[in-house]
């Protein structure tokens, strides 16, 4: 066991114990419905021994013995059981933020913490003046990228069936509901989890990416569509509140995705993918826009002779009837008096239209469409309009300037080496990928500056890539440039891989003007990339091509930094430390040079892969690493905690957008002493990640871990259109980041988050002093940042279930698990004494509350899924029954211990 101990509910969270209550009562209902009331009290039993453990110090084979040998349909029922208890708590915890923010916003004293009415109230104490804020507004730009994820694949039905609870849920909010709507809220909720118990939680086939594409489009197009307007609603809001000042909003907003752009490892991603999602994303904000458009049309009736409407408005009306006329023709002479109707009628048939490219009567550009919703809202606020319809209407430009025609920009990811395959074929030189990168640069210049083409001579194996430009390239000219976000090249190293995309994109025909438009974007992901990554923008910069390239970009480079493996590659502290260094020189190369860099961060949901919450990780940020930009990839579990509930979307972007100013306006101060903090940090990456490195190095590791933690079930689930590996399993480097973290989440060490922290922070203190080690980690918000993520890892592990999941692996059990748990000791007490706390989270009540909610229900889910494990093993890894079992399993431990991949 750990040192962290379960605190109480505090008393402001009453509600929140009595929604689990509630929950609970109901699930265990329909688990007497639809299993047997025998079968609950099995499950009360194992729950009862399970809290018997955490709070009483039973033995874990007491809770182990109740778990094990049971007949199959008997186990899998109880992993989906346990995993409905988890569902109701994490839904009980995102209704209570919801109830929260309302109170904050009932009381009207103090605004929320971290909302905008918060972040501006403290800019302006420190001295930001209304015109330095909206000249940084202008330059605001907060950017989610919603990617597919291999830990993350609960259908679309049981999304909607959760939404269904939390609309309920929230209706109980309000004090003057009947007891008979109540009972009809308890009614709908238990019809929910009815239905839910009865559907399987996966598709039993892989998903393909067209399949991730709508799993991704049910956050982009519901949550997240709706919810923008009010996010400028309350920074308007805000902003008169504040500075007394009421002006029109920049767009700072907008959101990407890599589905079927991330052709990184992924077979199944092209030029066809491309091309698909594009069209699909456009069909689906079409619909979106044709909805809402009609809604305007129902509600702006007002007719003429009552009131009075803009010349430009009736000029465009009159003129949309002759150049329009089958879209014209869709107005009802009885609207015929309704100016503002009737446009709107003849704009939702040209939004149909829209959907054939070749229409002549489609909008031509998003650009178009904004034209006539300003005439309509200007002509409503000279008319008197400003409360009959005008905000609606501003509502709908909010959207349009956000979704554009393409909903999400897409973008598109590719490995150097897939690169040089296709150059060694295209230049006829098998040796071009060993070729050091001067000769490389020499050869690839001209061609990438169009000088000189590539001979296609040795086209075949270079056809996919050349279909991907030319599809790049037909999507840019159909959907507009805002529809295609970056070209991302994974594992680059030097400024060669960068100018092949220059010249591969000249091959496949996306020129234009003579220039190549597309963003480029390094990913600098190992430990040692990042360390290089300053050289090699240095070498990017001075080239001549290069630049030339950049100029017509705007002179923005775009860098993209990967939280993953380089959490895989070195450990979190050599990661952490790594991203945070080269962040520092990365900017001092482009200033030198005379060029805006701008960051795209790679973070995963778990603290290995750079998950944290947004406010801390931007102020511990370099300073001028912000600047107004924030590009962030969401993922899986993460999406869906960010976005899933209306309400909780809108507060995650407030939060967002709010640290992004205050990181931006006013980023932490200098410190003196950083440069002795920097200087120590160094030495204390480089002896954790040797400490990490000789663990994952060590012989037989790759046995080890294959043994020791359920990877092999994880491959085999029909989780995401991507393989989990990249190669043959040779060593770590062939393992993909998010089934890596996975694996050991889901045996109760979590290893990634915390190995090789304690050897470096007990080096620290015998090198440097634990008084200044303590001051570090109280006075450096990088340092204290990544400290506080590690507490949170380290309180969901359970070192002795680890173990047991350990002893699968025969003799490499003892060599192994040892070092795990004497390092997980020693990062336990060195972080505690460091934080001057007697145990884990003691500063962070209600995260300690929300796991010490979930692991008297954790705890057996993990057992059952130790117990399933070795039998499914032992006979050979062949029975389905005992596979679907362990699957559930896996499925309810993600989803009790959260952020898990």
């Amino acid at each position: 066991m750990n040192q962290y101990r379960s605190p109480e509910f505090a008393p402001h969270e009453s509600p929140l114990r009595e929604d689990v209550r509630r929950l609970g009562t109901l699930v265990g209902n329909m688990l007497a419905e639809q299993v047997s009331p025998a079968f609950l009290d099995d499950v009360e039993r194992i729950r009862m021994a399970a809290i018997a453990r955490r709070h009483e110090g039973a033995p874990l084979a007491l809770l182990a013995d109740l778990l094990s040998g049971l007949e199959t349909p008997r186990a899998e029922a109880l992993a989906r059981a346990f995993a409905t208890y988890f569902q109701a708590v994490n839904i009980a915890e995102r209704v209570h933020r919801i109830r929260r923010r309302r109170d904050y916003q009932r009381a009207g004293g103090a605004p929320q913490p971290e909302s905008l009415l918060d972040a501006l109230t403290q800019l302006k104490a420190q001295g930001v003046e209304a015109g330095e804020l909206l000249e940084w507004l202008e330059r605001l730009q907060v950017e989610p990228v919603f990617t597919a994820h291999p830990t993350e694949a609960v259908r679309r039905s049981l999304l909607e069936k959760e939404q269904s609870i939390v609309r309920a849920l929230v209706d109980n909010f309000d004090p003057t509901r009947t007891p008979q709507e109540r009972k009809e809220d308890e009614d709908r909720i238990f019809m929910a989890l009815n239905a839910g118990w009865q559907t399987a939680e996966a598709s039993p086939v892989s998903p393909t990416v067209q399949d991730e594409h709508h799993h991704v489009g049910f956050y982009l197009a519901n949550p997240v569509y709706r919810i923008v307007p009010a996010l400028y609603e309350s920074l308007a809001d805000a902003l008169q509140a504040v500075y007394g000042v009421a002006v029109p909003l920049p767009r700072l907003l907008s959101f990407a995705t890599w589905v079927g752009g991330d052709m990184d490892g992924n077979p199944n991603v092209g030029a066809a993918t491309i091309a698909a999602s594009l069209a699909t994303q456009r069909a689906h904000v079409l619909e979106h826009y044709i909805e809402d458009i009609a809604g305007l049309g129902r509600l702006l009736s007002q007719t003429e002779g009552r009131v009075a409407v803009d010349d430009a408005l009736a000029l465009r009306l009159a003129d949309y009837r002759v150049r329009f006329p089958e879209a014209a023709a869709k107005v009802r002479p009885r609207h015929a008096d309704m100016p503002y109707r009737a446009l709107l009628t003849v704009i939702g048939a040209r939004l149909e239209a829209t959907h054939d490219d070749d229409h002549p009567e489609g909008y031509t550009s998003v650009r178009e469409l904004l034209d006539d919703l300003h005439l309509i809202a200007l002509s409503l606020v000279d008319h008197r309009g400003l409360h009959a319809g005008a905000y609606a209407v501003q509502r709908l430009i909010w959207r349009v300037r956000t979704f554009g025609f393409h909903l999400a920009r897409l973008d598109v990811r590719q490995d150097s080496r897939v690169h040089d395959d296709a150059l060694a074929s295209l230049l006829g030189d098998s040796e071009w990928a060993q070729r050091d990168t001067a000769a490389r640069v020499l050869r690839l210049r001209p061609i990438a500056g169009g000088e000189t083409k590539l001979d296609t001579s040795h086209e075949p194996t270079a056809v996919a890539l050349y279909d991907v430009f030319a599809t790049l390239g037909d999507a840019r000219r159909r959907y507009g440039i805002h529809a295609l976000g970056l070209y991302i090249i994974s594992m680059a190293r030097s400024a060669a891989d960068v100018l092949a995309v220059l010249a591969l994109a000249r091959y496949g025909g996306l020129i234009q003007d003579g220039k190549v438009p597309l963003d480029i974007a390094p990913l600098f992901e190992t430990v040692d990339d990042l360390t290089n990554a300053p050289a090699t923008l240095r070498a990017l910069l001075d080239d001549p091509v290069y630049r030339a390239h950049l100029a017509s970009r705007g002179d923005r480079q775009w860098v993209m930094l990967g939280y993953s493996d380089s959490g895989k590659d070195g450990g979190t502290l050599a990661s952490r430390w790594g991203l945070q260094r080269a962040q520092v020189e990365l900017l001092e190369v482009a200033s030198a040079a005379g060029i805006r860099l701008s960051f795209f961060h790679g973070r995963g949901g778990s603290a290995s892969r750079g998950g944290s919450r947004i406010a801390p990780a931007l102020m511990s940020s370099p300073r001028g690493s912000v600047a107004g930009v924030l590009r962030i990839t969401e993922q899986g579990e993460v999406i869906h905690r960010k976005y899933g509930i209306r309400a909780l979307a809108l507060r995650n972007l407030e939060q967002t957008v709010s640290a992004v100013l205050r990181a931006s306006l006013r980023p932490r101060t200098e410190e003196p002493r950083e440069d002795e903090w920097r200087a120590r940090m160094s030495q204390l990456a480089t002896c954790s990640r040797e400490h990490y490195r000789a663990f994952v190095d060590r012989e037989g590791f790759v046995d080890y871990f294959r043994a020791a933690t359920p990877i092999d079930v994880i491959e085999r689930m029909t989780l995401g259109s991507r393989p989990a590996r990249r190669r043959s399993m040779r060593g770590v480097q062939d393992l993909r980041a998010i089934p890596w973290v996975f694996a050991w989440t889901q045996c109760r060490s979590i290893l990634p988050g915390w190995y090789g922290l304690g050897t470096a922070l007990e080096q620290g203190v015998a090198l440097f002093g634990e008084q200044e080690m303590a001051e570090m980690a109280r006075d450096w918000p990088f340092f204290a940042n990544m400290l506080d993520d590690v507490a949170m890892v380290l309180a969901k592990c359970d070192l002795d279930i680890a173990e047991a999941f350990s002893r699968l692996a025969g003799p490499l059990h003892e060599p192994f698990f040892g070092l795990i748990r004497d390092e997980f000791e020693r990062t336990q007490r060195w972080l505690t004494r460091l934080k001057r706390t007697d145990q884990l989270l003691q500063n962070e009540p209600r995260l300690a509350v929300s796991i010490g909610l979930r692991n008297p229900y954790i705890d057996p889910m993990s057992l059952l899924q130790l117990d399933l494990l070795r039998r499914w093993r032992a006979g050979g890894e062949a029975d389905e029954a005992l596979l679907g079992a362990l699957v559930a399993c896996v499925n309810g431990v993600s989803q009790g211990l959260q952020n898990t991949g």
